[in-house]
């Protein structure tokens, strides 16, 4: 995992070259949403293009993380089915109903069973790389191709590949800096319940370092965003609970509004949590920023798996249930 994590910047360049390589056919229905449906590693990809293209995309951007898609999905949407292996249940699932619905469908997988499905149904489809050890360690693969997905089609422009390669070369830059902070905060974390806030924008950073917690350090994590938990968790915040370790995700470029919340947040928390942090972003857009933050809490998940003495690749407890959900088909 460690080399895995470490090859994240060239991962990034790698997929814009691949990004390039996109051919796409012109929708025969005016796209009026975009639905996109992934699980796990395949799908966090998805929560931070959404992020992203929000403020350019003329048209609304969900995701759905189940065996549903909404009601709306029709021949004016833009489905896109993203599965590393290409067998995930739920987005095969999914699948099923895109092309039920007549949806304009795009798949995206190293190969599996959604290849074969996009060829059996003719729909498009974008390969990534065969043989890469785990989903979660190929978030640029999937997020780059939904971004030059979008751009091929016209519903952004080409500054967010552009800005992926500025992310990549600022990872290279900062490779030392990135690993010597994450083993600094992950001798803190722990025998700590890391608890990790941060504004709306920087959500799918707040899930990617939960999801990376419970994953490579096999330890269980939270996180909600400013300002929705002033309106409720931060009541919840009334004995000491000196095994919490809070973290507030942050970019200098937060609305100013929630700059302020979160330096009274931290002061009515500090009263209660073992350990208060602000960890703070680099770069100039927000992908920049994002990309900055999730390389350095992907580094903080591993070092903290090698502190609890624990193996980051080990999933066993997931391909328990996969083979147990296989067995009551």
């Amino acid at each position: 995992m460690k080399n895995q994590i470490k090859y994240f910047p060239k991962q990034l360049q790698e997929a814009l070259i691949l990004s390039q390589a996109i051919e796409l056919k012109k929708p025969e229905q005016e796209i009026q949403n975009i639905h996109i449906v992934g699980l796990g590693g395949s799908g966090i990809g998805a929560n931070f293009v959404q992020s992203f293209v929000r403020s350019v995309c003329k048209v609304p951007i969900t995701v759905t993380k189940d065996y549903q898609v909404p009601a709306y999905v029709g021949p004016n949407t833009l489905a896109i089915a993203s599965s590393y292996s290409g067998g995930t249940e739920e987005t095969l699932i999914c699948l099923e109903q895109y092309l039920k619905a007549g949806a304009h469908v795009i798949g995206i997988s190293s190969g599996g069973l959604l290849q074969e499905k996009s060829k059996s149904e003719d729909f498009e489809f974008v390969k990534l790389p065969e043989g890469k050890p785990a989903p979660r360690a190929c978030l640029g693969y999937s997020m780059v191709q939904q971004l030059g997905i979008l751009h091929k089609l016209g519903f952004t422009d080409a500054s967010f590949l552009d800005q992926v390669a500025e992310a990549a070369t600022l990872l290279n830059n900062e490779q030392d800096q990135i690993q010597e902070k994450a083993a600094h905060i992950a001798n803190l974390l722990e025998g700590r319940l890391p608890i990790i806030y941060a504004c709306s924008e920087l959500e799918p950073v707040a899930i990617r370092f939960r999801q990376q917690l419970n994953e490579n350090s096999k330890i269980l994590a939270w996180h909600h965003v400013i300002p929705e938990m002033n309106h409720n968790e931060l009541v919840g915040w009334r004995t000491n609970n000196s095994n919490a370790f809070v973290i507030f995700l942050r970019n200098r470029t937060d609305f100013s509004r929630n700059q302020r919340r979160i330096e009274i947040n931290k002061e009515i928390i500090s009263n209660y949590a073992g350990a208060v942090m602000d960890l703070y972003s680099r770069g100039d857009s927000l992908l920049v920023q994002s990309m900055y933050l999730v390389h350095l809490v992907d580094w903080v998940s591993v070092y903290l798996a090698d502190v609890r003495g624990v193996d980051a690749m080990e999933i066993q407890v997931i391909d328990y249930l996969k083979s147990a959900l296989a067995a009551s088909e």
